[in-house]
């Protein structure tokens, strides 16, 4: 089993920037995918950003290109999310999901693909 655990979410103004952490905890050694999804009140989740646990190959949603950052601590097993030029849009609650035995594919933008998922952090953007 993997325990995915997310910190850093709070409210921050548009046009802001935030920061958002998974530590994942118990088997992480099995995993080969980190990925992190949204989810707006009302709305189905949505991909956000995936990367290679081994390797630095990474997978962006058509919104965030451009302003969202994921990036890994591999020792630490963290990944982490950076959130740039945030919009209201952008508010949700933000989960980090992981895969284990995934080829990397553009596949990993469906939320199928992942096995463990974390409770969510919620990142409210203010106009």
């Amino acid at each position: 089993q993997v325990q995915l655990v997310e910190s850093g979410g709070g409210l921050v103004q548009a046009g802001g920037s935030l920061s958002v952490s998974c530590a994942a905890s118990g088997r992480a050694l099995s995993i080969n995918v980190m990925g992190w999804f949204r989810r707006a009140p009302g709305t189905e989740r949505e991909f956000v950003a995936a990367m290679r646990w081994s390797g630095y190959s990474t997978y962006y949603g058509d919104s965030m290109k451009g302003r969202f950052i994921i990036s890994k601590d591999n020792a630490k097993n963290t990944v982490y999310l950076t959130m740039n030029s945030l919009k209201p849009e952008d508010t949700a609650v933000y989960y980090c999901a992981a895969a284990q035995g995934r080829l990397w594919n553009p596949n990993l933008r469906r939320e199928s693909e992942y096995d463990y998922w974390g409770q969510g952090t919620q990142v409210t953007v203010s106009s």
